[in-house]
């Protein structure tokens, strides 16, 4: 499938008029980053959707229809943005943990750790008793089958997979689940008046998101709405891990305030910014926010007409469904890492060249939400969107195989020059990629610079 055949089905998905696809040029063609599968295709589909549903919202509130340009190779270099974050002129911290990464079972299967977080890492240590060296995590991982591991990592709540082949994911009662899920659910969970928004500069001014999401999914959905002029209140709390350069790439134009919901007066925090937001994005697993009195129906109730996005790694019905996982672990479960490899002749999983499945939901969730706000305006209601990116995952394996995608190198930092920008923030000047979607009347940027987490109160600004 090409791109404007995707993008096809991506807006009749979350309800932007065709007609929009009139206004939108599309340049550059794949492969462009060496993988067997679409990933420029996907780049450049997931994020001109982002921007159609901005554009349909700045019309909707008075502007005029604009000219839009998505390049695929700006788009895939976006996709991998986390990349190429310089600060003061240097490389950003690590992205990943020294035991991170894929090992061998005693039975010659593959499973994938992921210990970027220290509850994470400290777990798989607990379970292998063994000390904290990739050398030693390969001895003890000897000792396994690869079946028994990821079923006891599972048990204790930790990230770690094995490798499938796509014809054994297929099989898997998670991906028949996934099969009867759309790409994207909006559905409509409680009444309230139409809102219109007034005239506004940028196609989000005046709209306020709450983005309680973390690694890099979550936080792109928030950084592209802030792009197009939303106040977008990053939400975490002090005891919660993080991934250092994540923060600062994805923290782009948006506020930052600490919330810890084991408190009351965390949870009455988070309920007083509730009450004056449009948008609630948040990742936690399903159900995970419901112990604490914030699940979209609940919410719903605090502030109808809100719109809450809810992001999970396996989806929201299925035998994995509660189970934590992040873009590396869905690629090594669902066939993909086996495909790659196989379409590139080398032992062991092939992960993408870019983290597609976290990039591609985030502009997903997006353009969603930015969707449902053009339609609110009209219906009104309180509206639910759900993402996951296994299913993500499904989608760019159905998009089709590229023959001679290995053949292609991957860009290096010469070839960007035209993709970067430079900017201020509490860290110093850094060099992250400038957003792929260019509007003629709205050019989507950021105002706000980067900022630690918890940096501001827990309020909207005035």
């Amino acid at each position: 499938m090409e791109t404007r055949e995707i993008l096809q089905d991506i807006c009749g998905l979350i309800g932007l008029p065709l007609d929009g696809l009139d206004d939108l040029t599309l340049t550059g063609q794949g492969p462009i980053l060496p993988s067997s599968f679409k990933v420029g295709a996907a780049a450049q589909a997931a994020i001109s959707a982002s921007a159609l549903a901005a554009s349909r919202v700045w019309h909707q509130r008075g502007g005029k229809r604009q000219a839009i340009a998505v390049d695929m190779r700006h788009a895939l270099i976006e996709f991998r943005s986390e990349q190429f974050l310089q600060i003061n002129g240097g490389p950003s911290p690590a992205l990943w943990d020294k035991i991170a990464g894929t090992y061998q079972t005693g039975d010659s299967c593959w499973v994938r750790l992921h210990t970027n977080f220290p509850h994470h890492r400290d777990g798989v240590l607990e379970l292998l008793d063994c000390a904290y060296d990739r050398e030693a995590v390969a001895a003890a991982l000897g000792q396994w089958r690869g079946q028994d591991f990821e079923d006891a990592a599972a048990g204790k709540g930790l990230v770690a997979t094995m490798m499938r082949s796509p014809e054994e994911w297929q099989a898997h009662p998670q991906a028949q689940a996934l099969d009867q899920q759309p790409l994207i659910s909006v559905e409509r969970i409680g009444d309230a008046p139409a809102r219109p928004l007034s005239p506004g500069v940028r196609p989000l001014d005046g709209v306020r998101v709450l983005d309680l999401t973390r690694i890099i999914a979550g936080p792109v959905c928030g950084r592209t709405l802030a792009a197009h002029g939303a106040d977008v209140m990053r939400v975490t709390a002090p005891h919660l891990p993080s991934v250092a350069a994540l923060v600062t790439d994805a923290g782009r134009g948006k506020l930052s305030t600490h919330i810890d919901l084991r408190q009351e007066a965390g949870r009455e925090n988070l309920r007083r910014l509730i009450a004056e937001a449009d948008i609630l994005v948040q990742g936690y697993r399903p159900g995970g926010l419901e112990r604490w009195g914030f699940g979209p129906e609940n919410v719903a109730k605090m502030r109808p007409g809100i719109i809450h996005v809810s992001l999970s790694a396996y989806g929201h019905v299925g035998p994995w469904s509660s189970r934590r996982g992040f873009d590396s672990l869905v690629q090594t479960a669902s066939g993909i890492n086996f495909a790659e490899a196989e379409a590139a002749g080398v032992d062991g999983p092939k992960a993408l060249p870019c983290q597609a499945l976290d990039h591609a939901s985030g502009y997903f969730m997006a353009a969603s939400a930015m969707a449902t706000l053009a339609r609110r305006a009209n219906e009104g209601g309180s509206w639910h969107i759900r993402v996951a990116l296994a299913r993500t995952g499904r989608w760019l394996q159905g998009l089709g195989r590229v023959g001679n995608g290995f053949d292609f190198a991957a860009p290096d930092e010469s070839d960007m020059d035209d993709f970067l920008e430079e900017s201020q923030s509490s860290y110093g000047m850094i060099m992250a990629v400038r957003h792929a979607a260019q509007l003629s009347e709205t050019p989507a940027h950021w105002t706000r610079p980067s900022m630690p987490l918890g940096s501001h109160p827990p309020v909207w600004p005035d």
